[in-house]
């Protein structure tokens, strides 16, 4: 079975390596581009908390932050990144999307910082009243899309930038949001990850193979 890989060419590996492991033959695509906004520190003093909503904010929260407070991640997959930082989230929602992380997040939060993609929705930041920072911003690449048996979608973005290529392989998708993201541009997700990082990633691929 073949594999389409669309996470940057950058974070790849350890999914490439997973899953050649198990004996699939994998094809890189990245799809997307992350470019940071600033180099700038950023100061969290005065808050209670700082919400990260990805693995890539994770990355640029680990580079750029200081003074952190307690940190919310998303989902596992953030969590799980910060922590090769040596940062522990104080909080990760059950469920791993925007509207889990409202509807547990915990409360009276006192004051917030959103840490988070330039172009981010605007409705969690308003939920929480928080004050928003934008970390990097991504740019969709358009490659031609290889043929393959299935893609891993792990990011809305990357659901995007698969439609735009004209790729029709059915998908795996990391979490609820990757795949509302998805079928809202046409794409067939046959697996949603039950967990939503690199371990449920590689699940999900089996899942599709073994069905």
């Amino acid at each position: 079975m073949k594999v389409i890989v669309t996470r940057p060419r950058a974070q790849a590996g350890p999914l490439v390596d997973r899953l050649e492991q198990l004996g699939y033959e994998v094809v890189e695509c990245p799809l997307i581009e992350i470019e940071r906004t600033s180099d700038e520190p950023i100061d969290c003093a005065g808050y209670e908390w700082a919400v990260v909503t990805s693995p890539n904010g994770a990355d640029e929260v680990a580079r750029r932050a200081r003074n952190l407070p307690k940190v919310a991640a998303v989902g596992p997959g953030t969590a799980e990144q910060l922590r090769s930082h040596g940062i522990e989230p104080a909080f990760v929602p059950k469920v791993s999307s925007v509207d889990g992380l409202l509807a547990e997040f915990p409360r009276p939060a006192g004051r917030i910082v959103y840490l988070a993609a330039e172009n981010a929705r605007r409705r969690p930041i308003e939920a929480l009243r928080a004050d928003y920072v934008p970390l990097y911003r991504t740019v969709l690449l358009k490659p031609e899309p290889p043929a393959g048996d299935v893609v891993v979608l792990a990011s809305g973005s990357a659901a995007r930038a698969y439609a735009w290529t004209g790729g029709k392989a059915p998908a795996v998708s990391i979490g609820p949001e990757t795949t509302r993201v998805a079928e809202s541009v046409g794409i067939d997700v046959a697996v949603e990850a039950e967990e939503h990082d690199l371990d449920g990633l590689v699940a999900a691929v089996q899942k599709f193979a073994a069905a």
